[in-house]
Protein backbone atom coordinates (compact mmCIF):
# COMPACT_ATOMS: atom_id res chain seq x y z
CA UNK A 1 0.00 0.00 0.00
CA UNK A 2 1.30 3.63 -0.99
CA UNK A 3 1.85 6.30 1.60
CA UNK A 4 -0.50 8.44 0.35
CA UNK A 5 -3.40 6.30 1.04
CA UNK A 6 -2.84 5.93 5.03
CA UNK A 7 -2.39 9.45 4.87
CA UNK A 8 -5.98 9.76 5.67
CA UNK A 9 -6.34 7.29 8.51
CA UNK A 10 -3.25 8.77 10.21
CA UNK A 11 -4.87 11.90 10.37
CA UNK A 12 -8.09 10.48 11.93
CA UNK A 13 -5.86 8.63 14.10
CA UNK A 14 -3.91 11.44 15.02
CA UNK A 15 -7.53 13.04 15.49
CA UNK A 16 -8.67 10.26 18.25
CA UNK A 17 -5.37 10.86 19.81
CA UNK A 18 -6.15 14.73 20.15
CA UNK A 19 -9.64 13.72 20.86
CA UNK A 20 -8.51 11.41 23.91
CA UNK A 21 -5.75 13.97 25.19
CA UNK A 22 -8.44 16.80 25.34
CA UNK A 23 -10.85 14.28 26.70
CA UNK A 24 -8.94 13.59 29.28
CA UNK A 25 -8.05 16.90 30.69
CA UNK A 26 -11.82 17.34 31.06
CA UNK A 27 -12.29 14.41 32.47
CA UNK A 28 -9.95 15.07 35.65
CA UNK A 29 -11.27 18.23 36.02
CA UNK A 30 -14.60 17.38 36.51
CA UNK A 31 -13.58 14.19 38.50
CA UNK A 32 -11.71 16.98 40.61
CA UNK A 33 -14.31 19.24 41.41
CA UNK A 34 -16.58 15.66 42.22
CA UNK A 35 -14.39 14.86 44.95
CA UNK A 36 -15.24 18.25 47.76
CA UNK A 37 -19.04 17.29 46.65
CA UNK A 38 -19.16 13.92 47.11
CA UNK A 39 -17.55 14.88 50.81
CA UNK A 40 -19.84 17.28 51.16
CA UNK A 41 -22.77 14.90 50.87
CA UNK A 42 -20.80 12.47 53.59
CA UNK A 43 -20.79 15.38 55.96
CA UNK A 44 -24.38 15.76 55.80
CA UNK A 45 -25.20 12.72 55.74
CA UNK A 46 -24.00 12.88 59.63
CA UNK A 47 -25.77 15.85 60.18
CA UNK A 48 -29.00 14.24 59.38
CA UNK A 49 -27.98 11.02 61.81
CA UNK A 50 -26.73 13.46 64.48
CA UNK A 51 -30.08 15.24 64.26
CA UNK A 52 -31.88 12.30 64.14
CA UNK A 53 -30.36 10.98 67.49
CA UNK A 54 -30.89 13.88 69.08
CA UNK A 55 -33.98 14.32 71.12
CA UNK A 56 -34.45 18.27 70.86
CA UNK A 57 -37.80 18.12 73.07
CA UNK A 58 -35.00 17.06 76.11
CA UNK A 59 -32.67 20.01 75.36
CA UNK A 60 -32.93 23.48 76.11
CA UNK A 61 -33.92 24.12 72.43
CA UNK A 62 -37.55 22.60 73.25
CA UNK A 63 -38.70 26.08 73.20
CA UNK A 64 -38.71 26.06 69.73
CA UNK A 65 -41.02 23.70 68.78
CA UNK A 66 -40.44 23.66 64.85
CA UNK A 67 -36.83 23.71 64.83
CA UNK A 68 -36.00 19.65 64.13
CA UNK A 69 -38.53 20.72 61.36
CA UNK A 70 -36.44 23.43 59.74
CA UNK A 71 -33.54 22.30 60.30
CA UNK A 72 -34.22 19.01 58.45
CA UNK A 73 -35.35 20.59 55.86
CA UNK A 74 -32.56 22.68 55.27
CA UNK A 75 -30.39 19.70 55.59
CA UNK A 76 -32.77 18.15 52.45
CA UNK A 77 -32.31 21.38 50.51
CA UNK A 78 -28.04 21.56 50.95
CA UNK A 79 -28.33 17.36 50.04
CA UNK A 80 -30.48 18.57 46.69
CA UNK A 81 -28.20 21.55 45.87
CA UNK A 82 -25.08 19.27 46.50
CA UNK A 83 -26.89 16.60 44.07
CA UNK A 84 -27.49 18.93 41.92
CA UNK A 85 -24.23 20.09 41.54
CA UNK A 86 -22.62 16.34 41.20
CA UNK A 87 -25.44 15.88 38.11
CA UNK A 88 -24.01 19.44 35.86
CA UNK A 89 -20.38 17.54 36.68
CA UNK A 90 -22.10 14.35 35.33
CA UNK A 91 -22.41 16.18 32.03
CA UNK A 92 -18.38 16.98 31.63
CA UNK A 93 -18.08 13.21 32.00
CA UNK A 94 -20.53 12.74 29.77
CA UNK A 95 -19.32 15.10 27.41
CA UNK A 96 -15.98 13.96 27.65
CA UNK A 97 -17.25 10.41 27.10
CA UNK A 98 -19.15 11.34 24.29
CA UNK A 99 -16.48 12.62 22.40
CA UNK A 100 -13.76 10.32 22.19
CA UNK A 101 -16.55 7.65 21.92
CA UNK A 102 -17.16 9.46 18.40
CA UNK A 103 -13.62 10.45 17.80
CA UNK A 104 -12.90 6.72 17.97
CA UNK A 105 -16.25 5.10 15.97
CA UNK A 106 -14.62 7.59 13.04
CA UNK A 107 -11.22 5.84 13.40
CA UNK A 108 -12.86 2.35 12.96
CA UNK A 109 -15.10 3.10 10.56
CA UNK A 110 -12.44 4.79 8.00
CA UNK A 111 -10.25 1.69 9.42
CA UNK A 112 -13.04 -0.56 7.84
CA UNK A 113 -13.63 1.23 4.48
CA UNK A 114 -9.69 0.88 3.86
CA UNK A 115 -9.36 -3.00 5.32
CA UNK A 116 -9.67 -3.85 1.37
CA UNK A 117 -5.89 -2.33 0.52
CA UNK A 118 -4.60 -2.51 4.39
CA UNK A 119 -2.53 -5.82 4.56
CA UNK A 120 -1.26 -7.09 7.82
CA UNK A 121 2.32 -5.87 7.22
CA UNK A 122 1.34 -2.31 6.78
CA UNK A 123 -1.17 -2.40 9.80
CA UNK A 124 1.19 -4.01 12.33
CA UNK A 125 4.57 -1.96 10.82
CA UNK A 126 5.74 0.71 12.97
CA UNK A 127 8.85 3.17 13.01
CA UNK A 128 10.66 4.70 16.01
CA UNK A 129 8.34 7.56 15.85
CA UNK A 130 4.83 6.16 14.79
CA UNK A 131 3.46 3.09 16.73
CA UNK A 132 1.63 0.39 14.27
CA UNK A 133 -2.20 1.19 12.91
CA UNK A 134 -3.18 -2.10 15.29
CA UNK A 135 -1.54 -0.96 18.25
CA UNK A 136 -3.23 2.61 17.67
CA UNK A 137 -6.24 1.29 16.80
CA UNK A 138 -6.40 -1.36 20.43
CA UNK A 139 -4.83 1.97 22.40
CA UNK A 140 -7.67 4.25 21.26
CA UNK A 141 -10.49 1.30 22.02
CA UNK A 142 -9.43 1.07 25.76
CA UNK A 143 -9.12 4.35 26.39
CA UNK A 144 -12.95 4.62 24.76
CA UNK A 145 -13.92 1.32 27.14
CA UNK A 146 -12.84 2.75 30.00
CA UNK A 147 -14.66 6.20 30.00
CA UNK A 148 -17.11 4.63 29.16
CA UNK A 149 -17.54 1.86 32.04
CA UNK A 150 -16.00 4.85 34.40
CA UNK A 151 -19.21 7.11 33.30
CA UNK A 152 -21.87 4.68 33.66
CA UNK A 153 -20.10 3.06 37.28
CA UNK A 154 -20.47 6.68 39.02
CA UNK A 155 -24.04 7.46 36.52
CA UNK A 156 -25.36 4.24 38.38
CA UNK A 157 -24.10 5.58 42.21
CA UNK A 158 -25.03 8.67 41.92
CA UNK A 159 -28.89 7.40 40.59
CA UNK A 160 -28.95 5.58 43.77
CA UNK A 161 -27.99 8.75 46.47
CA UNK A 162 -31.42 9.79 47.64
CA UNK A 163 -31.46 12.32 50.74
CA UNK A 164 -33.71 10.09 52.52
CA UNK A 165 -31.23 6.96 52.14
CA UNK A 166 -28.92 7.96 54.75
CA UNK A 167 -26.63 4.88 54.95
CA UNK A 168 -26.30 5.25 50.76
CA UNK A 169 -25.16 8.88 51.39
CA UNK A 170 -22.57 8.53 54.39
CA UNK A 171 -21.35 5.91 51.88
CA UNK A 172 -21.26 7.36 48.73
CA UNK A 173 -17.78 9.29 49.31
CA UNK A 174 -15.52 5.88 49.77
CA UNK A 175 -18.07 4.34 47.30
CA UNK A 176 -17.24 6.83 44.45
CA UNK A 177 -13.34 6.89 45.13
CA UNK A 178 -13.37 3.27 44.68
CA UNK A 179 -14.55 3.75 41.30
CA UNK A 180 -11.22 5.22 40.20
CA UNK A 181 -8.56 3.71 37.95
CA UNK A 182 -5.26 5.20 38.32
CA UNK A 183 -3.66 2.41 36.30
CA UNK A 184 -6.02 3.20 33.25
CA UNK A 185 -5.40 6.72 33.44
CA UNK A 186 -1.78 6.25 34.14
CA UNK A 187 -2.04 3.65 30.94
CA UNK A 188 -3.91 6.65 28.67
CA UNK A 189 -1.47 9.21 29.30
CA UNK A 190 1.75 6.83 28.55
CA UNK A 191 -0.38 5.79 25.31
CA UNK A 192 -0.45 10.03 24.72
CA UNK A 193 3.38 9.83 25.27
CA UNK A 194 4.03 7.35 22.78
CA UNK A 195 1.93 8.96 20.56
CA UNK A 196 3.61 12.32 21.18
CA UNK A 197 5.94 12.24 18.15
CA UNK A 198 3.52 10.73 15.36
CA UNK A 199 0.92 13.76 16.49
CA UNK A 200 3.67 16.09 15.52
CA UNK A 201 4.51 14.43 12.14
CA UNK A 202 1.96 16.05 9.82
Amino acid sequence: MSKPTLAPLHQALRKGFKSLENSQKVWRGALAECGPLMDSLGNLAEQFRALSNVQISNTPLRDFPDLEDRLRFKLLLATDTVLGKLNEKMSSLQSARDAISNQVSAVLQLYEQSTDSLDILTVTERSATTPSIADMLEWLQDAERHYRQQFLRRKTLLQMLRADNLSLLESAPKRWKSLESPSAEDCITDTLCKVSFFMESQ
